[in-house]
């Protein structure tokens, strides 16, 4: 019966500090962390964990919202630990799924945290469309783009001369871009 966590923040730049001290005071015995958006639940991390925990475990998370951020999501993982015989339990909203009390409590939650974030995108879609009918939203900015220095700068890479990672660090460039662009260019 061991405690798992498992920690989750949207980006590499985010940290996770917060999350790994609650679990370090609660005395966890191994932990999971994703650096990615919990908009998916299929995250490397959170497969690891799901497939680690063993019957009479319990998952810790800071909140529920580390875990998933669709109700669909969540219940069919906490079905898929109930089904295993593994509990959890969320520090921030204070509920233990081993309890009745505590299944009513993360639905109810989860409905919560689906319905705030589809508000707020409702009013991110609002405001902007307000913002492009007075001619004051423009959208994203395109990033500088120097065509001639990243074939340099991929031309070392492609040769063995540095990494890909070094090259998107020269570039200042994050993955997603870097690899598109090599795809866009032929390179």
């Amino acid at each position: 019966m061991a405690l798992i966590g498992y920690a989750r923040v949207s980006t590499q730049e985010q940290n996770e500090a917060r999350q790994l001290e609650a679990f370090t005071e609660l005395g966890v015995d191994k932990y999971f962390i994703d650096k990615c958006s919990g908009k998916d639940a299929a995250r490397p991390q959170l497969t690891a964990m799901r497939t680690y925990v063993r019957e009479g475990d319990t998952v810790i998370v800071t909140e529920y919202a580390r875990l998933a951020r669709s109700v669909r999501d969540l219940l069919s993982i906490v079905d898929e630990l109930r089904a295993k015989d593994v509990q959890l339990r969320s520090v921030k909203e204070q509920f233990d799924t081993s309890t009745p009390q505590g299944k009513l409590m993360l639905t109810i939650f989860a409905g919560l945290a689906e319905f705030e974030r589809e508000m707020i995108l409702e009013r991110q879609r609002e405001g902007i469309a307000l913002a492009k009918e007075r001619g004051v939203y423009k959208g994203r900015q395109a990033l500088e783009f120097d065509e001639s220095k990243f074939r340099r700068e991929c031309k070392k890479w492609r040769n063995g001369e540095q990494t890909a990672r070094a090259t998107m660090s020269k570039l200042e460039m994050k993955p997603n871009r870097f690899y598109r662009k090599v795809k866009e260019l032929g390179i």
